[in-house]
Formats: C-alpha cells, structure tokens, sequence
C-alpha cells in the first residue's frame, strides 16, 4: 500500500478505536493520572472522567478532519481549547508544570493499549504508534506551554489584587479622603492609585486628597515623577491634593534631585496633612462636602 492510504488506514483505526474503546480509554486514562497525583477522591475522579471525556470525543473529531497528525492539535480548534482547558484548571489548583504535561502523555499507553485489542497486525501497529507519538507529544507541548501562559496569567491577576489592597482610599473627614502608600511607586501602581483616588473623589465628592507617602522607602525622580501626574490628576477633578510623610531624609533628597514640589501643600505626617485640609474646608465648602455637592457656591 502507498503511504497514503497507510496514513488513512491509521486514521481510520485511530477513530474506530475512540468510538467503540471510548469508555475504556477514559477509565484508563483517568485511572493512571490519580494514581500519578495520589489524589483518589470522588470530585478528582469526575473532574478528571469529564476532561477526559471531552480530550478524546475533541481528538477523535480531529482526526476525521483528514489534517496531518501533528498538526491536529494545534489547527483542531476544539481540541485545542480541550487541551487548554486541562492545562488551565491544573494551572489554578497549583499542580506541576510536568505533572500536566505527564498527564497528557499518559493518553499514550491508554489509547495504544485499546489500539491493539482491535488489531494485531504489527506493521499497522507500528504505524499507529508513530502516529499517537505525534499526536500527543504535540498535546504535551501545548499543556506545557497553556499551563506557564496559565499560571502568568494568575500571577498577574493576583499581584493587580495585592497592589488594590496595598493602596486603600481612606475617607478620613466629610470631604477628605487619604492614600496611605507603602512600598516602591511604579508606573503599573500610580496607575492603579490614580483611577483608585479619582473614582473615589468621584463617588465621595471629596474636596482634598492626600497622598500619604510614610511608608514609601526611597522617592527618585521617577517616584517624584509619578506623584506629580496623580497630583495633577486629582487637580483636574476639582480637588486638591496634599502630600503627607515628608520626612527629613527624603526632604533632603528630593532637595538635592532638584525636584520641584513648590506648588503642592505637603506636610511632615498625615495627621498634620488632615489638620491642614480641615483648616482649609471653610464653612460652606465643608457643607457642600457634607451634603455629598462638591464645589457648590
């Protein structure tokens, strides 16, 4: 026989193996995975019966499509987003890289071992397993690659949530609101800290803002940098915005960086920020703050 119909006689076992040896491939499949996690419990096992279920009924229809073997995984978009499923849900319950990638690649000995209840013609079978090696070392890749682009995808989300706790808007007075920073001010976190302060401006009808910067070790020009533009931000809400936690080391070097920060009240602790901002509410902006209307004549 021609090498192509070899490869369509390999398909066509592979697809008549998914279909009539389904339920044993699956039984197979999830039974070596919880014996490589040690995890036997009822949810582990259905979790891993219903990816499983969805990998082979996803590959099985690969295979009809007639794409070469190592192409199916990456150009079958439901098998694709079956193996990316997988990846993902190991990513987020903080199994290991490679125990996803094993897990793929036990589908081999499960699948292979169905192939040859249903034939026992060496050259076929031979041809068959090059072609399930294919298969699923192209899936191996793929949980590989789903779970580390996974797994950052996490880590984002989490460090976006720790710098939303890590920079809370305190309302500290009718119209007074306050940013109690800690740690170093980048570029991602002013961001966060301005659309923070100016929806909370918004919401509160806050006439002052203060940036509490005591627990921010070290100010450079690029920290200066990022404390203007929420300054000014602020500024553009109909706010003003006072800096507190100047203390005498970083008094001296934001004087020797030569950093300009005439034009903004700042002040040696927080609650002397609060003080001034007090001071500054006369009567009737501190009522319209009271009654929720900023800059109310």
């Amino acid at each position: 026989m021609g090498v192509g119909v070899d490869d369509a006689a390999v398909r066509e076992l592979l697809v008549r193996t998914l279909t009539s040896r389904s339920a044993e491939v699956t039984d197979r499949w999830v039974r070596a995975q919880l014996d490589r996690a040690h995890d036997g419990t009822p949810a582990a096992e259905r979790e891993l019966r219903a990816e499983a279920v969805d990998v082979l009924e996803a590959l099985r229809e690969g295979l009809l499509t007639g794409l070469p073997a190592e192409q199916v995984v990456d150009r079958h978009a439901p098998l694709r987003d079956a193996v990316v499923r997988l990846s993902v849900r190991r990513a987020r319950t903080g199994v290991a890289p490679t125990v996803t990638a094993l897990s793929a690649l036990a589908l081999k000995d499960a699948l292979l071992t169905a192939v040859e209840a249903e034939t026992q013609d060496s050259p076929t079978l031979f041809r068959t397993a090059r072609t399930v090696n294919r298969l699923l070392d192209a899936a191996g890749a793929l949980t590989f690659a789903a779970y580390v682009e996974g797994r950052e995808d996490i880590i984002r989300v989490q460090h976006r949530q720790m710098l939303e706790l890590s920079t809370p808007v305190v309302r500290l007075w009718p119209g007074v609101l306050a940013v109690p920073l800690i740690g170093t001010l980048d570029s991602a976190r002013t961001q966060l800290v301005m659309n923070g302060l100016l929806e909370a401006i918004d919401a509160h009808e806050a006439l002052v803002a203060i940036i509490d910067i005591t627990g921010v070790p070290t100010v450079d020009t690029v920290v200066a940098h990022h404390l203007l533009q929420t300054v000014a931000a602020v500024r553009l809400m109909g706010a003003e915005c006072f800096i507190s936690g100047i203390r005498p080391v970083i008094a001296q070097t934001i004087t020797q960086l030569g950093i300009d920060l005439s034009t903004i009240t700042t002040r040696a602790t927080l609650a002397d920020a609060l003080a001034e901002a007090i001071r500054r509410l006369d009567a009737e902006p501190f009522a319209a703050a009271s009654t929720g209307v900023r800059g109310a004549p």
